[in-house]
């Protein structure tokens, strides 16, 4: 809000500003906006444009009365200062969105929402498209304006359009999609990879729709086992998305996140937890630290940090990241049980299994109540519960006798901490980053196996009887209407080869033409034919 309140502000205030002094009035705008200077000024320029408009007033005498109007209109902007300014934006803000900031200046906003100053001059650069020179500048100097005039680079305009779309290429991303949500990962790949062919042809090398069907090419190709495949093209996704959207873009840091779980799945440690300190830096520099994407780089941070044994830095990040998720997401989250269990995991490692025992049953309640007693997440809580609580005895134990000073420590069992397991963690590393793989035993796959056939068979059967049915009903209907349009030869064969039962039958009917014939159950009427319709049809 305070970004796009700027942003109305921002475009009021250079529409009475002059070309020539567009460098200082930007300038002087960012001092006044997230400087620590009390009193910023551009008292240089102003001096420049007066002294210019007078100029140019006794130059033209007292024919137009107007520029000395727009002299004084063009050096308004000399005029603020940043407690104008603040309050320009809190009334802005209240009008437009009806929310009051309740802040006077850039530190109250800090100190009260937990935004960077960094944060704040990126998003309104971006957003006016507002170009400065790279440098480290000092926003918390109260003895000198942070930004000078030769800090501005470029002025560049943003305009709102909608971007084209290949229509068949997102139809067949949309179709993979669907195939991958049912199952089908083969044909979804295939699907996917004929999107990408097309983007390729319609977009050329560079756009942010092929670094997203790279994006997802990756992920199928890690579910799918092919890790180093999906390394390959996680690379390509995190250069396409460097170039097309810059390294400070939400989506890059993203690709950053996948690419270091792919290389940590390839055994590339130290490259996987550079990848994620880089995707924090610039995750804090585009959201501050309390943002959830936050909350999910400390977790996979933490859980590598936990693989090579840095424990207490691991907890760090951990406890960092269980605030976030409880903040963001409730109490009672998955997000916050699993972040409660990967505390409890590396507080064992350290010995604290008393405060591993508490946050372990934080997860276990979490579980309960939201899965129940009889899931298997729930369960292996328990068991966790129960190791822990064993250890945390024998700790206990060991150190009441350490206390008294007995001889007795040999007595009692060891201390059973366990390495983490490559394996494990990045299991853990799935379950956080949101790929689940469903273990399936060998007893459910015969059972599934078994049920698939036993369907397979009732269709087969139905299919079967109606396709009899049917055969029986069109050779029903084909038979009456060739018999009753035109008699064959066999008929009056039949009609004369039968029995003297029934020529005595058909007297006794009175001599009617119509013959009655019973064959097969199929009770059907024949009409009489004089010789020569018969020999007729024979020719």
């Amino acid at each position: 809000m305070i970004t796009r309140a700027m942003k109305h502000i921002f475009k009021t205030y250079m529409q009475g500003v002059e070309q020539l002094s567009l460098a200082a009035s930007v300038s002087h705008l960012l001092n006044c906006y997230v400087g620590a200077y009390a009193t910023p000024h551009a008292a240089d320029a102003a001096e420049e444009l007066l002294s210019r408009h007078s100029r140019k007033k006794n130059r033209r005498g007292l024919k137009n009365k107007r520029t000395s109007v727009l002299a004084a209109d063009n050096t308004d902007w000399v005029h603020m200062t940043p407690k104008s300014l603040w309050s320009d934006v809190v009334a802005e803000v209240r009008a437009y969105y009806g929310f009051e900031l309740g802040v006077d200046g850039v530190d109250g906003a800090v100190a009260r929402y937990g935004v960077q100053k960094i944060s704040l001059l990126r998003s309104l650069c971006v957003r006016c498209g507002v170009q400065i020179l790279l440098r480290d500048y000092n926003m918390e100097s109260r003895t000198r304006q942070a930004f000078g005039e030769d800090d501005i680079v470029n002025l560049f305009p943003v305009v709102k359009h909608v971007n084209p779309k290949a229509t068949d290429a997102h139809n067949f991303y949309s179709t993979g999609q669907v195939k991958i949500q049912r199952g089908f990962l083969k044909e979804g790949f295939e699907v996917i990879s004929e999107a990408l062919n097309l983007l390729n042809n319609v977009y050329g090398a560079m756009h942010p729709e092929i670094a997203t069907c790279l994006r997802l090419i990756a992920r199928l190709n890690y579910i799918m086992g092919e890790h180093a495949e999906a390394m390959v093209q996680q690379q390509k996704a995190v250069l396409m998305s460097e170039r097309v959207l810059g390294v400070d873009h939400p989506n890059t840091v993203t690709e950053y996140t996948h690419l270091a779980l792919y290389c940590f799945a390839n055994t590339d440690i130290s490259t996987a937890l550079k990848l994620l300190y880089r995707a924090r830096y610039l995750a804090l520099l585009l959201h501050g630290e309390n943002h959830p994407e936050v909350a999910l780089l400390d977790s996979n941070i933490g859980l590598i940090l936990h693989a090579v044994g840095q424990h207490d830095l691991a907890l760090r990040f951990l406890q960092k990241s269980l605030q976030l998720n409880t903040k963001y997401y409730g109490e009672d989250s998955m997000k916050v049980a699993v972040s409660f269990h990967l505390k409890a995991r590396v507080q064992s490692c350290l010995g604290d299994f008393r405060g591993a025992l508490q946050s372990e049953k934080e997860t276990f309640a979490i579980y309960k109540q939201q899965l129940g007693e009889e899931h298997d997440k729930t369960k292996e809580s328990s068991e966790c519960l129960k190791h822990l609580t064993q250890q945390a005895v024998v700790l206990q134990k060991k150190m009441n006798e350490i206390y008294k000073g007995g001889d007795k420590l040999n007595d009692f069992p060891p201390l059973q901490i366990s390495t983490p397991s490559m394996g494990s963690v990045l299991d853990l590393l799935n379950i956080i980053n949101g790929i689940l793989f469903v273990q399936i035993s060998p007893k459910e796959i015969e059972l599934f196996r078994r049920e698939l056939e036993r369907r397979q068979g009732l269709d087969i059967k139905s299919d079967c009887s109606q396709k009899e049915v049917e055969f029986q009903t069109t050779t029903k209907t084909d038979a009456a209407q060739t018999e009753s349009a035109v008699p064959s030869t066999e008929s009056s064969q039949l009609d004369s080869d039968a029995s003297p039962e029934a020529e005595a039958a058909d007297k006794a009917a009175g001599g009617d033409p119509a013959s009655l014939l019973v064959s097969d159950g199929l009770v059907q009427t024949q009409a009489a034919v004089a010789p020569s319709g018969v020999e007729e049809v024979a020719r």
